[in-house]
């Protein structure tokens, strides 16, 4: 007959098993899905520059399907030429890398290891790109330019939110 201290092992090993397996669970990344379709990019689109719009901000905004390649982008009149660019790099950056560009804004913003992100190739540490959930797969990302990053950062939130 086994012991009553026998038995509060084996319950806390099975115990620290289940944890275990909750926790890897929890960690399985989001898979790639089927590529955002024009239309909906375009809807997408439209909420992130209707943000900007609602507070007077210029923003280029730039949807990539779930490879990384162009699906569609639209400026602003009066959006800096430079902000072209940089949405498609947050766009490509969220989709690459499976996380929102704030990640990387964050991890240099705290110095140390984290500067090991501008190393990363494609990485674009400023806040803005955002990939695009749906059932949850990513089926794109989209990269907002013209303001500051947090600006950039709620356009790219706001229309995020349209995907269900």
């Amino acid at each position: 007959m086994r012991s009553f201290g026998s038995l509060l092992r084996a319950v806390g090993l099975f115990s620290a098993a289940l944890s275990f397996a909750s926790v890897i669970h929890a960690q399985q990344p989001v898979l790639y899905g089927t590529p955002i379709a024009l239309e909906k990019a375009k809807t997408v689109a439209a909420a992130a520059l209707a943000e900007a719009e609602k507070n007077n901000w210029r923003m280029a905004v730039t949807i990539v399907d779930s490879s990384g390649q162009l699906v569609f982008f639209e400026k602003m009149d009066g959006t800096q030429l430079g902000s072209i660019d940089v949405s498609m790099a947050k766009a490509r950056s969220a989709i690459l890398f499976m996380r929102p560009t704030k990640t990387f804004d964050e991890g240099v913003s705290g110095g140390g290891g984290g500067l090991r992100i501008l190393k990363l190739p494609g990485a674009m540490p400023i806040e803005g790109g955002i990939p695009l959930i749906e059932n949850g797969k990513i089926i794109g990302a989209i990269g907002v330019s013209g303001a500051q990053p947090k600006e950039d950062g709620q356009c790219a939130t706001a229309a995020a939110a349209t995907i269900h």
